[in-house]
C-alpha cells in the first residue's frame, strides 16, 4: 500500500513539475516566442509580418499561382487531368531527358532551383524536389503550370505548351516525382 502511494505521489509531482514549466515558458514569451498567448492570437492584428504586403514581390509572384488554385482551382481545360504515363524505368528514363533538356537549365539538375539560367530570375524558380511531393501539387496543377508558364503570373516561367506535348509532361512529372534520379 506505501509503495502504491509513494508511486501516485511521485507521478503527481512529475506532472505538477512539468504544467508549472509550461505555464511558466508560456508566461515568460519562451513558449509561442511572443508572450502570452490569448484567444485570436493568430489574427492578422497580431501577425503583421504574415500578410500579403510583407512578401518581397518574388514570393508575390510565386505565391499568386498557389492563391489562385486555392481559390479558383485550375483553368477549365486543365480540370481533372491525370497523368497518363505510369512511372516505370523507362518512363523516368525518357522524362529525365526531357528535364534535362527543357527544365534544369532553371530549376537545377535535383530541381532545387539553382540553374545556372536560373540565377538571376526573380522569382527564382521553384524547388521543384519538395513542391512536387506536396499535396498541391496534383496533376491537372502541374499540367497547367507547365503548359502555360508564368506569363499569367509575371514569372519568367516559360510556356511549354507547343514545345511538349501532354505525354511528355507527363514523363517530365514522373522522373520530378521519382526523386529526380
Amino acid at each position: 500500500m506505501k509503495q502504491k502511494t509513494f508511486l501516485s505521489l511521485a507521478v503527481a509531482a512529475v506532472f505538477g513539475v512539468a504544467a508549472a514549466g509550461a505555464f511558466a515558458q508560456q508566461n515568460n514569451g519562451d513558449w509561442w516566442g511572443h508572450g502570452r498567448m490569448s484567444s485570436g492570437q493568430m489574427g492578422s492584428d497580431h501577425m503583421q509580418s504574415w500578410g500579403w504586403g510583407h512578401m518581397g514581390p518574388g514570393q508575390q509572384m510565386r505565391m499568386q499561382r498557389h492563391w489562385t488554385y486555392m481559390n479558383e482551382g485550375v483553368p477549365t481545360a486543365y480540370r481533372g487531368a491525370r497523368s497518363t504515363v505510369r512511372a516505370t524505368p523507362q518512363v523516368i528514363a525518357d522524362g529525365k531527358a526531357l528535364y534535362t533538356n527543357n527544365c534544369a537549365s532553371c530549376h537545377g539538375a535535383r530541381g532545387l532551383g539553382d540553374g545556372e539560367a536560373g540565377r538571376s530570375l526573380v522569382p527564382s524558380p521553384a524547388l521543384l524536389q519538395r513542391f512536387v511531393q506536396m499535396p498541391m501539387a496534383g496533376d491537372e496543377y502541374l499540367l497547367w503550370a507547365i503548359f502555360e508558364g508564368g506569363e499569367r503570373f509575371g514569372t519568367d516561367m516559360p510556356a511549354f505548351e507547343g514545345e511538349l506535348n501532354e505525354e511528355e509532361v507527363w514523363k517530365t512529372i514522373a522522373y520530378m516525382r521519382a526523386g529526380f534520379p
